[in-house]
């Protein structure tokens, strides 16, 4: 019987610094996940962790990753041709063929940026697949701005209106200022059938971009948000990140914005 806990070792072919504490690494691997799913990465000895999986393509998988605690702060010390063990991939990703057809609406905060960063790219590559993308993403300051020279690549889409914003700006930069939720408000989004939201980043970002939308008369099926929470086991068992009766793992990390307004702590 196969060992669900037992990881696999994988090869680091090479290692991105994002910012100072953010490194994206790329994996060879025979891990083939659906956009949204997350693995659980192992260090020997030093502990586990379960990261989103921010890109992929055949043979590899690139996460993105901050260096918040033991794991992440030792894996931030391997280079290309290091080892890493993996396990996965786990939970409910995005309905990418749902999609399909439709105007898409995403707003990523922060780190958020990296569990939507494949389906961006995937629809910046076949951007005939759907009637336009609008992006809004936000970060704390210029210097916590992940994957500039991606997002530099989606500005230059015709079927993407991508607004870039920054809480608090400093002497260099002269792009926005200010929350998502502002630069939403000023959109002409509004009611239609044929519209799907996409939100994801930290907790309070999440409420208040989902309360703007909501305003719009948008409706709440056609939002989707992605929970982080501590999902150790990735399988439904050690009850860590289960909410009332709902296994984040299992059922989520991302889920239908009708089933997520029901899940608090």
């Amino acid at each position: 019987m196969k060992n669900p806990y037992l990881p696999n070792k994988y090869m680091i072919l090479d290692v991105q610094h994002q910012t100072d504490i953010d490194y994206t690494f790329r994996v060879a691997c025979d891990i083939a996940p659906k956009n949204g799913q997350f693995v659980e990465l192992s260090i020997p000895k030093i502990g586990e962790a379960p990261i989103s999986i921010s890109d992929f393509g055949d043979g590899y998988i690139d996460m993105t990753i901050r260096r918040v605690g033991k794991v992440t702060d030792y894996l931030h010390n391997l280079r290309p041709g290091d080892h890493m063990y993996l396990r996965g991939p786990y939970g409910n990703g995005f309905p990418l063929d749902h999609y399909k057809g439709k105007r898409l609406v995403i707003a990523a905060g922060g780190t958020g940026l990296a569990p939507v960063k494949s389906i961006i790219n995937y629809f910046h590559q076949h951007s005939q697949e759907i009637q336009g993308l609008d992006l809004f993403i936000g970060f704390k300051s210029p210097k916590d701005i992940l994957f500039m020279d991606e997002i530099e690549n989606w500005m230059k889409n015709e079927r993407f209106n991508v607004v870039l914003t920054v809480d608090k700006g400093d002497e260099c930069w002269t792009g926005n200022v200010g929350l998502i939720t502002q630069y939403i408000s000023q959109e002409s989004i509004g009611k239609d059938e044929n519209l799907e939201v996409i939100i994801v980043g930290p907790p309070m970002m999440m409420k208040f971009t989902a309360l703007e939308f909501l305003k719009k008369e948008i409706l709440e099926n056609q939002i989707w948000v992605s929970f982080e929470r501590k999902m150790s086991c990735g399988i439904g068992k050690c009850g860590h990140c289960k909410i009332d009766e709902t296994y984040v793992c299992l059922e989520g990390p991302v889920f239908n914005y009708t089933k997520a307004k029901k899940l608090i702590d």
